[in-house]
């Protein structure tokens, strides 16, 4: 079986909204919706796994009911950390699904809403391949490491940005997630790193952007609007 845990717990406190950006409206839809259904259309995917905050479960509710939405989702409730929140999603799996030796997990954050089947799809097949992976692209801009006075270039060659989903075997992951949290673990490729495994770089695409500012959302709906043409 292959999982897919998509984390919304988070404030989205840049987006100067009292509303989480996950559940802003993009096209009509909350984005969060926008993303799920995108895994749920996908073939590679047998289960999803929304997490999202326990103080926002009766406003999950309402809001499927409000958009009579009835895509199935399995809901786990995030921590404090984005750690903490993946490993949450992680325990929902391991307490209500029993895992072989052939199954994988994709972690992805909600508030990506435009991520293609056939990305998900070539994420899952490097997975496969590697045991564990990064959808990234290439910096097409010129990368300076330090600080505001003392700071230099680098090749923006060896420089990857990186996205979601990370999809690793489910083994891996779950045993990655055992650690302590630590403050380097920006995602869930570092957490898996940290016991000392490779992560292989899949290519992704330009589009599967996250929704972060106010103007991140104008972007989203001109994607979308692509995406229908």
């Amino acid at each position: 079986m292959n999982f897919v845990i998509i984390v919304a717990a988070g404030t989205g406190s840049r987006m100067n909204s009292d509303l989480p950006k996950q559940f802003l409206d993009l096209n009509g839809v909350p984005v969060i919706m926008h993303t799920i259904d995108h895994f749920h259309q996908s073939s590679a995917i047998s289960e999803i796994i929304l997490v999202i905050s326990k103080e926002m479960e009766q406003f999950w509710t309402d809001l499927c009911l409000k958009q009579h939405y009835r895509t199935p989702v399995h809901l786990a409730f995030g921590g404090d950390t984005r750690f903490a929140s993946v490993k949450n999603g992680l325990a929902y799996i391991q307490k209500n699904f029993e895992l072989g030796t052939n199954d994988y997990i994709a972690v992805h954050d909600g508030a990506r809403p435009i991520v293609s089947s056939s990305l998900i799809a070539r994420a899952f097949q490097g997975a496969y391949e590697h045991q564990a992976i990064v959808l990234a692209r290439k910096s097409i801009e010129s990368v300076r490491t330090g600080n505001s006075t003392s700071n230099n270039a680098v090749d923006r060659n060896q420089v990857w940005l990186v996205q979601t989903p990370q999809v690793f075997h489910a083994e891996l992951l779950t045993r990655a997630y055992c650690q302590k949290e630590d403050p380097l673990f920006t995602d869930d490729a570092s957490v898996v790193e940290k016991l000392g495994n490779r992560i292989a770089i899949v290519e992704g695409d330009a589009k599967n952007i996250k929704i972060t500012y106010p103007q991140d959302l104008q972007i989203a709906q001109f994607y979308l609007n692509l995406i229908k043409k």
